[in-house]
């Protein structure tokens, strides 16, 4: 699912490079006897008692290197790229970084069809779900183990191939529904598990003049987002490989009930946001929701910095969308993944990043502070205040969270989601019908997998 840039231009630094084997670099932490999702990322030492990764030799030679970066944008992260030049300069003043940073939804892709005819750049970010495009094809890098081994054991799931790993999980963003705890509290509302309970709740914000929901369908990417978020609680929590099923036949967006109730429900979000939901900008959506004119927001931790920038002591809480049956998980999106080029001629210097991004914990703390994201590194914890992080730790210890991963490897994001939510904007506007909107999804099943 693609996250927009919010109010700042987002450089996704946060797009990390990678490493692997890189002698003298920082000195991996201590492993974790048994590691949770995600969500629970381990407690560990405070920042100030981290280290910087120690200025040792850079590669053998001790050359200049300059390595080329593909960073696909995320949306909390402009200023992230300054960070890591400043802490790569510090631990190997030889290798330089020349960033080159697109916005993952629309244009990472495009990029990599270009760079696979004239040579991959030597490190490129993006999320998750690209693994799952480029490996196969034998163009990316395995990562060593080195520095595989200073990350959670679930940032290695949705990236191995074969066993072998060709990504480096960095972070990753929680999705669902945050709302207003203290307006909660006030109007006696209690976090709804069933569609009648949250039908319940937007009825009384209805009558007392509060908007239940902010959105901000205006961006496109938006609207694919929630639509995948409800998708994974209403279908593939259902039928693990629906998106499988789909390119075989046996399944069809005109058909299948689950998958119209997934697009339906941006229906009910559309009849109950404000009316200029098509021309809000996301700052302005966010903005919106911490000053008391909505209840909820279906969104992602992307909305955390915004939140906090403008009232950094808004009460927040999040919760999964209510599906049909009740069940609901809270829903995890590995973000910030890093390959590497299999042909690269300067792995030395590849390497000697990625140890400065696994083994530099003050700077680990620094990136996931300021993208107000969750860790996937081991014994690295943010100081940043979270009010949603009761509700998801909550969730992990009862097993209710679900990796998005799995939809979106059957389903990609780029030419099937993206496209599939723009016939959704059109038929919320009124320009198509609902089945057409449906029909103009099943008419791109060729381009619902990356293979």
């Amino acid at each position: 699912m693609k996250k927009k840039l919010l109010s700042v231009v987002l450089c996704t630094a946060m797009l990390v490079p990678t490493l692997a084997g890189c002698g003298g670099g920082a000195e991996a932490p201590a492993e974790t006897p048994a590691e949770t999702p995600a969500a629970e990322a381990p407690a560990v030492e405070e920042a100030s008692e981290t280290e910087d990764a120690p200025a040792a030799e850079a590669d053998s030679s001790g050359e200049a290197v300059t390595l080329t970066v593909l960073a696909g944008q995320s949306t909390t992260d402009a200023g992230i790229e300054e960070m890591i030049d400043e802490a790569l300069a510090k631990a190997y003043p030889n290798i330089t970084l020349e960033w080159e940073c697109v916005d993952w939804g629309n244009d990472f892709q495009p990029k990599m069809q270009q760079y696979m005819q004239s040579g991959l750049p030597d490190i490129m970010i993006g999320k998750a779900q690209d693994v799952a495009t480029y490996a196969p094809q034998g163009i990316l890098g395995e990562i060593d183990a080195q520095y595989l081994d200073r990350g959670l054991d679930a940032a290695r799931q949705n990236v191995t191939i074969d066993g072998k790993t060709y990504g480096l999980v960095y972070n990753a963003l929680y999705q669902g529904v945050y709302y207003n705890k203290d307006m909660f509290a006030e109007n006696g509302w209690s976090v709804p598990k069933t569609q009648a309970e949250l039908q319940a709740i937007i009825d009384d914000c209805n009558a007392k003049g509060i908007k239940p929901f902010a959105s901000h369908m205006v961006d496109t990417w938006s609207i694919g987002n929630v639509t995948m978020q409800f998708a994974m609680n209403d279908v593939f929590n259902n039928d693990p490989t629906w998106g499988d099923k789909f390119r075989a036949g046996e399944v069809s967006f005109a058909d299948d009930k689950m998958m119209q109730t997934a697009y339906q429900y941006n229906k009910l979000i559309y009849d109950n946001t404000y009316p200029e939901t098509f021309s809000t900008e996301q700052t302005d959506c966010d903005a919106k929701m911490v000053m008391g004119e909505a209840a909820m927001k279906v969104s992602g931790s992307w909305s955390i910095q915004n939140f906090l920038d403008i009232d950094e002591s808004f009460n927040f809480g999040i919760f999964p969308f209510p599906n049909q049956t009740g069940d609901s998980k809270l829903i995890f999106e590995p973000n910030i993944t890093i390959m590497t080029s299999a042909e690269s001629e300067h792995q030395d210097a590849i390497n000697c990043v990625l140890d400065v991004l696994t083994g530099d914990k003050e700077l680990a703390v620094e990136i996931y502070d300021y993208t107000k994201t969750a860790p996937m590194l081991k014994d690295v914890t943010p100081t940043f205040t979270n009010p949603s992080q009761a509700d998801i730790d909550e969730y992990a210890a009862n097993n209710m969270i679900v990796d998005v991963t799995l939809g979106n490897n059957q389903l990609v994001w780029g030419g099937f989601q993206e496209e599939n939510a723009k016939d959704i904007a059109a038929w919320l506007q009124g320009d198509i019908s609902f089945e057409d909107c449906l029909a103009a999804s099943d008419a791109r099943v060729d381009a619902s997998s990356a293979n």
